[in-house]
Protein backbone atom coordinates (compact mmCIF):
# COMPACT_ATOMS: atom_id res chain seq x y z
CA UNK A 1 0.00 0.00 0.00
CA UNK A 2 1.37 3.43 -0.71
CA UNK A 3 1.41 5.86 1.66
CA UNK A 4 0.57 9.31 1.95
CA UNK A 5 3.81 11.28 3.13
CA UNK A 6 3.27 14.51 4.64
CA UNK A 7 6.67 16.90 4.83
CA UNK A 8 6.51 19.28 7.76
CA UNK A 9 9.45 22.49 7.46
CA UNK A 10 10.49 24.40 10.51
CA UNK A 11 9.10 27.91 9.10
CA UNK A 12 11.96 30.46 10.45
CA UNK A 13 10.26 33.15 12.86
CA UNK A 14 11.49 36.52 14.23
CA UNK A 15 13.77 36.51 17.38
CA UNK A 16 13.19 38.85 20.26
CA UNK A 17 16.21 40.97 19.38
CA UNK A 18 15.11 41.46 15.99
CA UNK A 19 11.43 42.20 16.61
CA UNK A 20 12.94 44.80 19.56
CA UNK A 21 15.33 46.18 16.48
CA UNK A 22 12.26 46.50 13.89
CA UNK A 23 10.24 48.34 16.72
CA UNK A 24 12.89 50.74 17.31
CA UNK A 25 13.31 51.48 13.86
CA UNK A 26 9.74 52.13 13.59
CA UNK A 27 10.11 54.32 16.91
CA UNK A 28 12.71 56.41 15.40
CA UNK A 29 10.57 56.73 12.51
CA UNK A 30 7.62 57.99 13.93
CA UNK A 31 9.57 60.22 16.38
CA UNK A 32 11.38 62.03 12.97
CA UNK A 33 7.73 62.99 11.93
CA UNK A 34 5.97 63.42 14.85
CA UNK A 35 8.15 67.12 15.13
CA UNK A 36 7.40 67.93 11.48
CA UNK A 37 3.72 67.12 11.68
CA UNK A 38 3.44 69.30 15.27
CA UNK A 39 4.54 72.08 13.70
CA UNK A 40 3.11 71.90 10.68
CA UNK A 41 -0.48 71.74 12.77
CA UNK A 42 1.22 74.86 14.66
CA UNK A 43 2.09 76.99 11.54
CA UNK A 44 -1.63 75.92 10.25
CA UNK A 45 -3.16 77.63 13.93
CA UNK A 46 -1.22 80.51 13.37
CA UNK A 47 -2.08 81.07 9.40
CA UNK A 48 -5.87 80.80 10.77
CA UNK A 49 -5.45 82.75 13.46
CA UNK A 50 -3.69 85.92 11.57
CA UNK A 51 -6.40 85.37 9.02
CA UNK A 52 -9.16 85.77 12.01
CA UNK A 53 -7.57 88.60 13.45
CA UNK A 54 -7.17 90.66 9.53
CA UNK A 55 -11.26 89.83 9.17
CA UNK A 56 -12.38 90.84 13.01
CA UNK A 57 -10.12 94.38 11.88
CA UNK A 58 -11.76 95.21 8.82
CA UNK A 59 -15.09 94.01 10.73
CA UNK A 60 -14.14 96.89 12.84
CA UNK A 61 -13.68 99.33 10.52
CA UNK A 62 -17.16 98.59 9.21
CA UNK A 63 -18.92 98.72 12.00
CA UNK A 64 -17.06 102.18 13.12
CA UNK A 65 -18.03 103.63 9.88
CA UNK A 66 -21.72 102.57 10.29
CA UNK A 67 -21.84 104.01 13.68
CA UNK A 68 -19.89 106.17 14.18
CA UNK A 69 -18.28 104.45 16.82
CA UNK A 70 -16.35 101.39 17.82
CA UNK A 71 -17.83 98.49 19.81
CA UNK A 72 -17.82 98.29 23.45
CA UNK A 73 -15.85 95.01 24.44
CA UNK A 74 -17.99 91.86 25.33
CA UNK A 75 -17.76 90.95 28.96
CA UNK A 76 -17.55 86.87 30.33
CA UNK A 77 -21.58 87.02 30.53
CA UNK A 78 -22.54 89.27 27.63
CA UNK A 79 -23.10 85.94 25.00
CA UNK A 80 -20.32 87.37 22.49
CA UNK A 81 -22.43 91.34 22.71
CA UNK A 82 -20.73 94.36 23.58
CA UNK A 83 -21.62 95.18 27.12
CA UNK A 84 -23.25 97.63 27.59
CA UNK A 85 -25.39 97.38 24.39
CA UNK A 86 -25.47 100.34 22.92
CA UNK A 87 -21.60 101.40 23.49
CA UNK A 88 -20.99 104.48 26.42
CA UNK A 89 -19.29 103.65 29.62
CA UNK A 90 -17.87 100.14 28.52
CA UNK A 91 -17.75 97.56 31.46
CA UNK A 92 -14.25 96.17 30.15
CA UNK A 93 -12.17 98.48 28.53
CA UNK A 94 -9.19 96.94 28.97
CA UNK A 95 -9.89 93.03 29.81
CA UNK A 96 -12.46 92.57 27.55
CA UNK A 97 -13.37 90.39 24.49
CA UNK A 98 -13.94 90.64 21.25
CA UNK A 99 -17.95 91.29 20.87
CA UNK A 100 -18.11 89.00 17.54
CA UNK A 101 -22.19 89.29 18.28
CA UNK A 102 -22.71 92.92 17.74
CA UNK A 103 -20.02 92.25 14.83
CA UNK A 104 -21.90 89.75 12.87
CA UNK A 105 -18.85 87.19 12.55
CA UNK A 106 -19.15 83.53 12.54
CA UNK A 107 -17.19 80.90 14.39
CA UNK A 108 -16.31 78.65 16.55
CA UNK A 109 -17.96 80.36 20.26
CA UNK A 110 -17.15 78.78 23.64
CA UNK A 111 -20.11 78.11 25.97
CA UNK A 112 -20.56 81.73 27.16
CA UNK A 113 -20.78 82.95 23.22
CA UNK A 114 -16.97 84.30 22.81
CA UNK A 115 -15.65 83.65 19.73
CA UNK A 116 -12.29 81.91 19.57
CA UNK A 117 -9.34 81.34 17.85
CA UNK A 118 -7.13 78.38 16.30
CA UNK A 119 -6.72 77.13 20.00
CA UNK A 120 -9.71 77.57 21.23
CA UNK A 121 -9.24 80.34 23.36
CA UNK A 122 -11.57 84.01 23.48
CA UNK A 123 -10.02 86.22 20.74
CA UNK A 124 -9.39 89.70 23.60
CA UNK A 125 -10.56 93.08 22.21
CA UNK A 126 -9.46 96.02 23.87
CA UNK A 127 -10.77 100.12 23.75
CA UNK A 128 -9.27 103.47 24.68
CA UNK A 129 -11.32 106.17 26.85
CA UNK A 130 -11.11 109.16 25.97
CA UNK A 131 -11.02 112.45 28.48
CA UNK A 132 -13.40 114.88 26.76
CA UNK A 133 -12.80 118.85 28.27
CA UNK A 134 -15.72 120.35 27.10
CA UNK A 135 -18.11 121.95 29.38
CA UNK A 136 -21.20 120.16 30.14
CA UNK A 137 -20.29 117.21 28.94
CA UNK A 138 -19.38 114.05 31.04
CA UNK A 139 -15.65 114.05 32.23
CA UNK A 140 -15.40 110.45 30.34
CA UNK A 141 -16.26 109.66 27.09
CA UNK A 142 -15.24 106.97 25.02
CA UNK A 143 -13.93 105.51 21.56
CA UNK A 144 -17.34 104.11 21.51
CA UNK A 145 -19.47 106.76 22.19
CA UNK A 146 -21.17 108.33 19.43
CA UNK A 147 -21.17 112.02 20.83
CA UNK A 148 -17.10 111.26 20.80
CA UNK A 149 -15.79 110.04 18.10
CA UNK A 150 -18.35 110.29 15.66
CA UNK A 151 -18.94 114.22 16.36
CA UNK A 152 -14.81 114.98 17.33
CA UNK A 153 -13.42 112.76 14.64
CA UNK A 154 -10.96 110.50 15.30
CA UNK A 155 -8.02 112.43 15.24
CA UNK A 156 -9.65 114.28 17.98
CA UNK A 157 -9.62 111.13 20.08
CA UNK A 158 -6.50 111.17 22.68
CA UNK A 159 -6.54 107.22 22.65
CA UNK A 160 -4.68 105.87 25.80
CA UNK A 161 -3.79 102.27 24.61
CA UNK A 162 -0.13 101.76 24.81
CA UNK A 163 1.63 98.24 22.84
CA UNK A 164 4.95 97.21 24.32
CA UNK A 165 7.21 94.56 23.48
CA UNK A 166 7.79 93.64 27.07
CA UNK A 167 6.18 93.91 30.07
CA UNK A 168 7.03 97.02 32.28
CA UNK A 169 8.48 96.52 36.19
CA UNK A 170 6.04 97.40 38.28
CA UNK A 171 2.19 97.75 36.56
CA UNK A 172 3.62 101.16 35.51
CA UNK A 173 1.35 103.08 33.25
CA UNK A 174 3.49 103.57 29.98
CA UNK A 175 5.96 101.36 28.65
CA UNK A 176 9.93 100.98 29.23
CA UNK A 177 12.07 103.01 27.02
CA UNK A 178 12.74 101.73 23.91
CA UNK A 179 9.74 99.21 23.91
CA UNK A 180 6.97 100.83 22.60
CA UNK A 181 5.81 99.05 19.60
CA UNK A 182 3.23 101.97 18.53
CA UNK A 183 5.07 105.53 17.98
CA UNK A 184 1.34 107.12 18.99
CA UNK A 185 -1.39 105.48 21.02
CA UNK A 186 -3.91 102.80 19.98
CA UNK A 187 -7.38 103.34 19.61
CA UNK A 188 -7.90 99.19 19.69
CA UNK A 189 -6.75 96.50 20.30
CA UNK A 190 -7.47 93.20 19.23
CA UNK A 191 -5.43 90.24 19.90
CA UNK A 192 -4.97 86.16 19.90
CA UNK A 193 -3.33 84.81 23.74
CA UNK A 194 -1.99 81.92 21.85
CA UNK A 195 -1.38 78.68 21.93
CA UNK A 196 -0.78 78.83 25.99
CA UNK A 197 -3.60 80.77 26.87
CA UNK A 198 -2.99 83.62 29.31
CA UNK A 199 0.49 82.17 29.89
CA UNK A 200 2.80 82.03 33.13
CA UNK A 201 5.51 84.64 32.15
CA UNK A 202 5.13 88.59 33.16
CA UNK A 203 4.09 89.95 29.38
CA UNK A 204 1.68 87.28 28.88
CA UNK A 205 0.31 87.85 32.31
CA UNK A 206 0.38 91.50 31.56
CA UNK A 207 -2.56 90.53 28.96
CA UNK A 208 -4.37 89.05 31.28
CA UNK A 209 -8.39 89.60 32.07
CA UNK A 210 -7.29 89.98 35.38
CA UNK A 211 -4.22 92.90 35.03
CA UNK A 212 -7.05 95.51 33.78
CA UNK A 213 -4.87 97.90 32.78
CA UNK A 214 -3.86 99.95 29.34
CA UNK A 215 -0.42 98.42 28.39
CA UNK A 216 -0.44 94.91 26.23
CA UNK A 217 2.56 93.30 25.40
Amino acid sequence: MKKNLVYMTQARGFSLIEMAMVLMIIALVLGGLLPTLSSQIEQRQVSETRKQLDEIQQALIGYAVANGRLPCPASSTSNGLESPLGGGNCSNFYNGYLPAATLGLNGAVSSQGLILDAWGNPIRYAVSKWSSTTPNVPYVFTATSGAGMSQVGIAGLTPNLLVCSTAPANNASSCTTGTALTPNNTPAIIFSTGKNGSGTGADESNNSTNNNNAIFV
